[in-house]
């Protein structure tokens, strides 16, 4: 009897230290171990009704899977089954919870018709299709190939959807992007479709960098244009804002950021409500003959006065020798190399005095060569995830600080299919707004790489998976692969005012204990996260905040 009593002291006790966590300044509560656990979930579509709303996968199904907010247990899984539209089922794009309402977006092309539809289904509470359904978009292209994909945010109230549709009509020399604004009723408040040719800009690279919407309903979109004129040698830069604001009817309204001997390389957009837009990002310096370097010189800052209709702030920073040491080496970096463009931008949070600090992370997929016979070929696929580039801009744009978070993240599958939407179009026509790893890919392994950044009291908090190895080192080039996602351990880096930086390892790691997924999360308050957490047959809701 004494025996069977220490037994179960002893597996509480293990229960409460794999349910709690703490890693420095960030604590983790799990709830409870989702029993029927077949199907792995990939997206947090957030809360309402005192309810956790999922996304799962299981093979090509995805299933809808409701918890408890109390305790996150799971009330129900069940199966999306959109009904039949033009002959076929919806591809699945995404799901919403919009102020209480849940909905599913599937996207539809009519090959007869060459249309691109998008079409939006409510979900009730306990996680099942409904009957309101509406047809967002239906939008004419050229053919299946140049579709087009559909890139889509929430608004800060989460109580809005931004959705873009973006394609390439190639043989017509045209670039084509429609944005609309949808409401939890499915009702559309904003539209807008532009045509840009380029049959007389060979060469023209386009981008839309970045697009957004406030508190007020504004929406904004911002476009990078490229071309080099060889006659003249000269290298012409177009990098705009395009602002519709609610309060004039949503009519177009066009803002130039000029500048010259420079190329705009990313954008990351912040829309306050005060009428100001924060435009940070990568740029890259322009060389004689005037072509653009494309590798990376330094961050730029922005800010634009969209009632003005003014650029009230244009600053480029360049890298800093000790950020290029870390990043480059020492060697390179005395010879001023500058820094390969494969950071992508990971985060931008607003700091307490105004200013902004900017997360960018390397970033690198590799696509191995098909093996196999016809439409059964398997492609092996690589994600790379390692240093992350943090830089602190003070309120009039110039470099307060700048490090970087010293990892290496790795994790390979293999696929029938790639599909990287986010990539659409030839490599002259791009949308880096909202890249992120494809739904259909989570589940295989990128979802535990990457990392989540908390912001409180004006400390920056940065936790990630690590190999266990790496406790305690913070000298990039010690730094060694995290491998075996499924054997990782949570690290945090903490930063202070001046950027000097902390790494916390948590102590006591558990044989057992659960891993994180970073990319598989919702923000439920500024320092709060839902989480999805599992190792091998057991996973759990869980809720991480800063203490």
């Amino acid at each position: 009897m004494i025996k069977k009593m220490m037994c179960l002291i002893m597996m509480v006790g293990l229960s409460l230290l794999v349910n709690a966590q703490n890693i420095g300044p960030i604590s983790i509560t799990h709830g409870k171990e989702i029993e029927a656990d077949k199907e792995k979930i990939v997206r947090i579509a957030g809360e309402a009704n005192g309810k956790i709303y999922t996304l799962a996968t299981k093979g090509k199904n995805f299933y809808i899977k409701v918890f408890k907010s109390d305790d996150m247990a799971l009330i129900s899984t069940n199966e999306i089954e959109m009904s039949d539209f033009k002959d076929k089922e919806p591809e699945f794009e995404e799901i919403a919870v919009l102020d209480g309402k849940v909905f599913i977006l599937g996207s539809v092309y009519d090959k007869k018709a060459k249309i691109a539809n998008l079409l939006a289904v409510e979900i009730s509470e306990d996680g099942k299709l409904t009957s309101n359904a509406k047809k967002l978009f239906s939008t004419k292209v050229t053919k299946k190939r140049e579709r087009g994909a559909f890139y889509i945010k929430e608004s800060p109230d989460r109580d809005r959807l931004l959705i873009l549709h973006a394609a390439l009509f190639d043989k017509e020399e045209v670039i084509q992007y429609e944005i609309k604004l949808i409401n939890n009723n499915l009702d559309i408040l904003m539209e807008q479709i532009e045509k840009v040719p380029f049959n007389d800009r060979k060469g023209l690279e386009f981008d839309i960098a970045d697009f957004d919407v406030n508190f007020n309903d504004d929406v904004f979109i911002v476009i990078n244009e490229s071309f080099r004129d060889r006659k003249t040698k000269t290298n012409h830069e177009k990098f705009q804002l395009h602002a519709f604001k609610s309060s004039n009817g949503f009519k177009k309204e066009v803002i130039d950021i000029a500048f010259t001997n420079k190329e705009i390389i990313n954008c990351e957009m912040l829309a306050g409500e005060d009428g100001k837009v924060r435009l940070v990002g990568f740029y890259s310096s322009v060389r004689k003959n005037g072509k653009a370097n494309k590798e990376l010189k330094g961050v730029y800052a922005s800010v634009v006065d969209v009632n003005a209709k003014s650029v009230d702030q244009l600053k480029f920073n360049e890298f800093d020798y000790d950020t290029k040491v870390k990043l480059l080496g020492e060697r390179r970096a005395k010879k001023g190399k500058d820094v390969k463009p494969l950071y992508v931008t990971h985060s931008l949070v607003q700091k307490s005095d105004g200013g902004l600090i900017l997360l960018s992370e390397y970033q690198l997929i590799i696509v191995g060569r098909p093996s196999g016979i016809g439409p059964l070929q398997i492609t092996p696929i690589t994600h790379i995830n390692n240093e992350i580039i943090v830089t602190s801009i003070a309120p009039d744009g110039s470099v307060d600080w700048a490090n970087v978070i010293p990892k290496k993240q790795k994790a390979s599958y293999s696929s029938l299919a790639i599909g990287f939407a986010a990539f659409a179009g030839n490599s002259n026509f791009t949308v880096s707004a909202s890249v992120s790893v494809p739904i259909g890919v989570l589940g295989k392994g990128p979802e535990y790489l990457s990392a989540m950044p908390i912001y409180e009291n004006g400390q920056l908090t940065v936790l990630f998976n690590d190999n266990k190895k790496n406790y305690g080192i913070t000298d990039i080039e010690d730094i060694k692969w995290l491998g075996n996602y499924n054997k990782a351990v949570p690290a945090a880096i903490m930063f202070d005012d001046n950027g000097v930086m902390t790494r916390v390892d948590q102590e006591d790691v558990e044989k057992h204990q659960l891993v994180l997924r970073p990319r598989v999360h919702y923000r439920s308050t500024p320092t709060e996260y839902i989480i999805y957490s599992s190792r091998k047959s057991e996973d759990k809701l869980g809720r991480m905040k800063k203490d």
